[in-house]
């Protein structure tokens, strides 16, 4: 009976962490493919790669349309999706602190020197409108 204990014990030692972590594992999975047949147009989204959108259509079982911007729309395997995102909404609390912040600084930067004026007066009024690249403003993950 003493010789059959040790292998016994040790079987459960290695086995029982091993079961636990498929349990565990499973249910990640069956997580992750429920949020991903639950997405629905209109939806913020993260994809694996890290980018964000609004789902566009989801008529397709394997594929999705994400607008990453205005008239930009994208398609995406349902499988690249992350996450669901919860869109950034500003309270008026945050946006006074914000504007009172930007003003503090414009009001504390340093004047240029004269020497840097004329460089950035180069660039005429035309080549500013004809441009076509515009940044956008940066998206937060809403970590605290």
């Amino acid at each position: 009976m003493n010789q059959l204990l040790l292998p016994l014990l040790l079987l459960l030692v290695v086995a029982v962490p091993l079961v636990m972590g498929t349990r565990k594992q499973k249910k990640q999975q069956a997580a992750q493919q429920e949020m991903q047949n639950s997405i629905a147009p209109g939806d913020r989204v993260m994809t694996t790669s890290g980018l964000y959108g609004t789902v566009a259509d989801t008529s397709s079982e394997t594929t999705i349309d994400i607008e990453i911007a205005p008239g930009v729309v994208t398609t995406w395997l349902r499988l690249a999706v992350r996450e669901k995102v919860e869109p950034v909404v500003e309270t008026e609390e945050n946006e006074d602190s914000a504007e009172t912040e930007t003003a503090g600084i414009e009001s504390a930067a340093p004047a240029a020197p004269a020497s840097e004026a004329p460089a950035q007066e180069s660039i005429s009024a035309e080549e500013k409108q004809t441009s076509g690249a515009q940044v956008a403003p940066p998206l937060e993950h809403g970590k605290k």
